[in-house]
């Protein structure tokens, strides 16, 4: 029996497009059907404000107006225009809503939630929470209210969160982006040779991973 094709995700829960990514690749293995090979996934932590604070006072567009130098009114239109191609994938954004914070503490709960079987459940309800429901995902609190949500006993979750235990690997993960010259998300590495940057279609994923299956299937035979 084959292994499935690994497939890396380096992403930021504050970022935009990977929410998005994230659905267009989910669609393009849903279009194989039953040719769909059989993968594995798991995601890599990557800050894309690490400056930010975790209380940070004011609007997503008073923060990439600052972030990225831009007029508000240029933000304004960016952010409508990211709403829109997030409805496509069958997301509700609500930048109106969003709470702006570090994401440092998120990351290290998906790490613990990798060591308990459930990275894919937790990175979901993260995503949901930040961009459509208005939550708070940079406090140990409201961190651990998620992680409940996402079928992970709270009390294990806050001790991960507060012991710190889970700093270093993401920091790993951040220096492993940085060697491999990662410098946006979500960044996609598929059986460990080819790298998607961008939230691509969702037919790129589906080409390439069948791409990768062929390969492997003529390596075998």
């Amino acid at each position: 029996m084959s292994t499935p094709i690994k497939i890396d995700i380096w992403s930021d829960i504050a970022c935009p497009w990977c929410y998005i990514g994230k659905r267009h690749f989910e669609a393009g293995v849903a279009a194989l059907g039953d040719d769909a090979p059989e993968i594995e996934v798991e995601y890599h932590s990557f800050e894309l404000a690490p400056d930010t604070p975790v209380d940070f006072q004011g609007s997503e567009i008073d923060f990439l107006a600052k972030h990225k130098g831009m007029p508000a009114e240029r933000v304004q239109q960016m952010l409508q225009h990211v709403t829109g191609v997030a409805a496509n994938a069958g997301l509700d954004y609500d930048f109106d809503a969003l709470q702006h914070t570090k994401t440092l503490k998120a990351h290290e709960l998906l790490h613990f939630a990798k060591s308990e079987g459930r990275q894919l459940e937790l990175a979901e309800r993260l995503f949901r929470a930040y961009f459509t429901e208005g939550r708070h995902v940079g406090r140990v609190d409201d961190l651990v209210a998620l992680a409940a949500d996402a079928g992970l006993d709270a009390d294990a979750a806050r001790e991960a969160l507060e012991s710190g235990r889970f700093a270093a690997a993401v920091q790993a993960d951040i220096a492993q982006a940085g060697a491999y010259g990662i410098n946006g998300v979500p960044f996609f590495v598929i059986d460990g040779k080819y790298g998607v940057s961008g939230a691509q279609p969702a037919e790129v994923f589906g080409q390439v991973l069948t791409q990768v299956a062929g390969e492997r299937d003529g390596a075998v035979a």
